[in-house]
């Protein structure tokens, strides 16, 4: 669970930057998170696969890429600590770029119609790396080494703290474009787009910037869960799982407040264990008539139909800038 809050708090961290706080309606979020755990696989593992002169198809080779690794990570504990910053900077750096390449038809779209471009632009990256073995081992997956292969004890209690140490960046990096004049301006384009234009301001770099800040963190994400299966295969970064949640927790928690997407991802997580847990015993009870691997889908789309039809603001809603409020505090107390 821990683990699972962390790389969900994460993702939608990302997410409420994008869309909470910039009003861009990202439907292909599982973009930046496929290709930031693609980078891994398909760029860096490649680089390393030439180096080593390991020869044979990308999914042979990767395994035996892994072995060696492997190998030198137990012995030179220094060597996977370089070798995870390695990966989760590649990822950050490569999903930033898509990010800011993916937003480009929003010069001449309307929010609408974004939405739309952008869940097909993640709809087909999907299916072409799903689908091509040469490119990204397809459905046979790359193997990746362990990058804690030197400790012995509870590997999954280490990407548990690891996820949490790169939530507590992200969100203080969250914060303080939220409370930035950076933040504001992106508070003013949702709201109000003519008047930002009015202003002189440039929507489409304001669009790049922000684009390319969120799916870096979301990369980021994207990354840590592929180190964390030992494997990249893309059939594990579908639109429900990194898109529908992602936007369920911001909406739930409420969009626009940090800590609310926080509180939203606690309470998301949480849930969802004790129907994985219990959804044999919640199916007997209920009599439900069709196969429990839909209780879950069915409880969520419920849930995001009831926060959008009776609580939109979330759990938290969204606060006012507190710089913003002080310096007027301020001002007036001097008058």
């Amino acid at each position: 669970m821990i683990f699972w809050f962390g790389i969900y708090a994460i993702v939608s961290i990302s997410l409420n930057l994008e869309y909470g706080l910039a009003g861009i309606p990202n439907f292909g979020r599982a973009l930046a998170v496929l290709f930031g755990a693609f980078t891994i696989g398909g760029i860096v593992n490649r680089i390393f696969i030439a180096y080593y002169g390991i020869q044979g198809e990308l999914v042979e080779s990767s395994a035996e890429l892994k072995t060696i690794l492997n190998q030198r990570i137990s012995e030179d504990p220094a060597f996977g600590i370089l070798l995870l910053l390695l990966y989760l900077s590649s990822a950050a750096i490569v999903s930033g770029a898509i990010g800011a390449v993916a937003i480009l038809p929003s010069a001449r779209l309307s929010r609408d119609y974004l939405a739309i471009t952008l869940l097909a632009i993640s709809e087909v990256s999907f299916m072409v790396f799903n689908y091509n073995t040469a490119l990204s081992g397809g459905y046979y997956g790359i193997s990746l080494p362990d990058v804690f292969a030197f400790y012995t004890g509870n590997r999954q209690m280490l990407f548990a703290l690891l996820s949490l140490v790169l939530l507590l960046f992200v969100f203080i990096l969250a914060e303080r474009i939220s409370n930035s004049p950076f933040g504001r301006l992106l508070r003013a384009m949702r709201e109000d787009e003519d008047v930002v234009r009015a202003y002189g301001r440039n929507l489409m770099v304001l669009r790049i910037k922000i684009s390319a800040i969120s799916s870096a963190i979301a990369g980021i994400a994207g990354a840590i869960f592929s180190l964390f299966t030992a494997n990249f295969i893309a059939s594990n970064f579908t639109r429900v799982e990194w898109t529908f949640y992602p936007f369920l927790m911001v909406l739930l928690g409420g969009a626009g407040n940090n800590k609310g997407v926080l509180l939203g991802t606690l309470v998301f997580v949480v849930v969802r264990q004790l129907l994985i847990v219990y959804k044999h015993e919640i199916v007997e009870v209920l009599k439900i008539p069709f196969e429990t691997v839909w209780v879950e889908y069915i409880a969520f789309g419920l849930a995001m139909f009831l926060v959008l039809l009776y609580r939109p603001e979330g759990l938290l809603k969204e606060t006012p800038v507190l710089k913003v409020a002080r310096r007027l505090r301020s001002s007036e107390s001097s008058r």
